[in-house]
């Protein structure tokens, strides 16, 4: 099997300078809480996105990825191009036009990728592409972003060149590494704090479950639960839940649930108990005690089942692969170890820590029903968007 540096050798004829790696991200705790200016915890894992890279002495950005065609961008038009939304022509332009409006001037590189972040896995294969690019740019030619820097570049891309409305965990995760907590209050000045803790060591594996369901046609889904919240907010003044106060939330229900219905009001308890959950995982990890992590983690998923309701999709009945998935994880435990929904919900995946002693008939147990290689095992990788080699 060739390695990355000579399939960009075998594809642009020249000798790469680097080689970039980004990670996938998993959301450890904080179901739905970034876009309410709340509290987050994410790990960066060891699935990465790689791109050999060399200047190519033109204007053009060059970006092969494995299994898709070429993909060029020129640096002389960085500007919002509408028949780009959703591409990955929009995501390069957007890092490259980031990079550019902080004073960095480009030239024309190539790059050919390959990634192990799993598509459609929420372990967000998008955020590590935009990361590892604007890690590639900030060292060929800047040197003076940081890793939040480069997190809000990636997600500016995100948001104003490829259309997707997302928050800031994915990026800020994959671009940071190891295990952080985040404090969204101010979106634009995100407090991201490293949390020490050695998940080796704690005698159970981390894995990720697919649940075989598709996240397409899940729009107005994922649309429904921040729209639903804003209707919430609007009520009191305010935009997002993080400027409510919690005890003015609950004196004013009966009035919420006129003006919003029950699911909002629902979604707003779990939003306010998600937060204190972060804090009390975090603090947790903190003092050593996994025990109590484990605890929250399953109280995380019950929530997000039961009052977030981004399990099962509106109306849906012969197909609930999600909540299939967390029943079948929770009898296989046995009430070991934890299990919750992970990421947007409604499909994709869901995520475990399995006791070690446990694993090999876990995985057995999930392959037997969700199908072959449903269950994939994870570890925390230490760093962020980084450079391979020289």
């Amino acid at each position: 099997m060739m390695q990355i540096r000579e399939k960009f050798e075998k594809t642009f004829h020249t000798i790469p300078t680097h080689v970039f790696s980004a990670p996938g991200r998993t959301e450890l705790s904080g179901n739905h809480t970034d876009h309410q200016h709340g509290l987050v915890l994410a790990a960066a894992v060891e699935l990465d996105t790689r791109a050999a890279v060399a200047r190519n002495g033109t204007s053009m950005i060059r970006v092969l990825s494995e299994g898709y065609p070429l993909c060029e961008v020129d640096l002389r038009d960085l500007s919002i191009r509408a028949d780009e939304k959703n591409t990955t022509a929009a995501l390069i332009r957007g890092v490259a036009a980031g990079f550019a409006q902080r004073g960095c001037t480009l030239s024309g590189f190539d790059a050919y990728v390959t990634s192990t972040v799993l598509p459609g896995s929420g372990l967000s294969s998008s955020a590590a592409f935009e990361v590892m690019l604007g890690t590639a740019i900030n060292h060929l030619f800047s040197g003076c972003a940081n890793a939040v820097e480069i997190a809000k570049i990636a997600q500016y891309a995100e948001n104003v060149y490829f259309g997707k409305p997302c928050g800031l965990m994915d990026q800020m995760a994959s671009s940071v590494g190891g295990c952080v907590a985040i404090d969204f209050a101010d979106p634009t000045v995100p407090v991201v704090t490293p949390v020490e803790f050695d998940f080796s060591a704690c005698g159970h594996t981390l894995c990720i479950i697919d649940s075989g369901a598709s996240h397409a046609d899940l729009t107005d889904e994922y649309a429904a639960i921040p729209a639903e919240l804003r209707t919430v907010c609007a009520l009191f003044g305010r935009t997002v839940l993080r400027d409510v106060p919690e005890t003015d939330f609950y004196a004013a229900i009966p009035r919420v649930r006129a003006a919003a219905g029950d699911r909002a009001v629902l979604r707003a308890i779990h939003i306010y108990d998600e937060n204190r959950r972060v804090a009390a995982q975090v603090a947790a990890l903190q003092r050593g005690d996994f025990h109590d992590f484990l605890r929250y983690v399953n109280l995380s998923g019950f929530s997000s089942q039961n009052l977030l309701q981004n399990v099962i999709p509106t109306g849906a009945t012969a197909h609930q692969e999600v909540a299939m998935a967390l029943a079948l994880a929770r009898h296989l435990l046995g009430g070991r170890g934890a299990c919750r929904v992970h990421g947007g919900g409604f499909a994709g995946t869901i995520q475990a820590f399995v006791p070690d002693d446990m694993l090999p008939a876990f995985r057995t147990g999930i392959d037997a029903v969700l199908g072959e290689g449903s269950c994939h095992i994870l570890s925390i990788r230490p760093v962020g968007g980084t450079i391979v080699t020289g």
